[in-house]
């Protein structure tokens, strides 16, 4: 991984898309930082597409792509995409919500998913259901480290185990495993969005994008992506990341995602 400020400047003036990972990307122990937030505006200010990629649920999704100044929302790892569009007819002011939903995602009330549930509540000491739940349509997302007791990786990685022993698709995120049915991920639904929204070109169109994240789940993205970026905070992980960013910020949490916006903004001025 090369520090972020060895990006080119040539590098930075043809991104198009800056993609990013919530939680531990641009928030630092549950919360939205400010400077993670004026980040993402002036990101969008300078023209920029904006488009969180993210293991929270649909709920979290409706606010994020009505509230947020971002281009969409792909959440629940995949499973969903939510974005704002203008009115066009007379006399229309508001803009309205539209939904996309994976072809291959299955809702959570899945008996495979009840299983894993009872059978890894019950081998795992410390573990509980997240508290956001209730807001999710497709995956179970199991909380090993959002709240106390924060339980340790070999923990998470034994959770993500039972649920590929069941037949089930799991990914391990700074504070939840997220365990779903279908046969999808971050990467498949964000390339979805961006072609089938803006016309985006797989290949052609590789060097456009700067995904920033921080944990397991963002792996696919980090291989895709020749950008991709990383907080600092993505070392914590180790081997559970085989392919890591090209670049990563020397600051974590919201302060690296800052550091990594600022760093694209200012090269693309130069």
């Amino acid at each position: 991984m090369k520090p972020i400020s060895e990006m080119s400047d040539a590098e930075a003036a043809g991104i198009r898309y800056v993609l990013m990972d919530i939680d531990d990307t641009i928030t630092r122990e549950g919360k939205l930082l400010a400077v993670s937030y004026d980040a993402l505006w002036r990101l969008r200010a300078a023209g920029l597409k904006v488009i969180p990629v993210t293991g929270r649920p649909a709920g979290w999704c409706d606010l994020i792509a009505r509230e947020w100044p971002v281009d969409g929302v792909v959440g629940e790892n995949g499973a969903l995409a939510f974005w704002e569009e203008k009115p066009e007819g007379p006399g229309q002011r508001l803009p309205s919500l539209k939904q996309e939903f994976n072809p291959h995602a299955v809702r959570n009330d899945h008996a495979v998913l009840k299983k894993i549930k009872d059978r890894a509540l019950k081998e795992i000491p410390g573990l509980r259901i997240a508290k956001d739940q209730f807001a999710r349509m497709f995956d179970l997302a199991l909380d090993f480290a959002e709240e106390d007791p924060v339980l340790p990786l070999s923990e998470a990685e034994k959770i993500r185990a039972i649920a590929v022993e069941e037949g089930a698709m799991a990914k391990i995120s700074s504070i939840h495993v997220n365990i779903w049915m279908g046969n999808y991920d971050k990467l498949s639904m964000a390339e979805h969005f961006l072609s089938s929204r803006f016309g985006w070109s797989p290949g052609a169109g590789d060097q456009e994008v700067v995904f920033v994240g921080d944990s397991p789940n963002d792996e696919p993205m980090f291989a895709r992506f020749p950008l991709a970026s990383g907080v600092a905070n993505v070392r914590r992980y180790g081997e559970l990341i085989k392919k890591t960013p090209a670049f990563i910020a020397s600051k974590e949490c919201g302060e690296g995602f800052a550091e990594i916006a600022n760093t694209i903004l200012q090269k693309r001025k130069s």
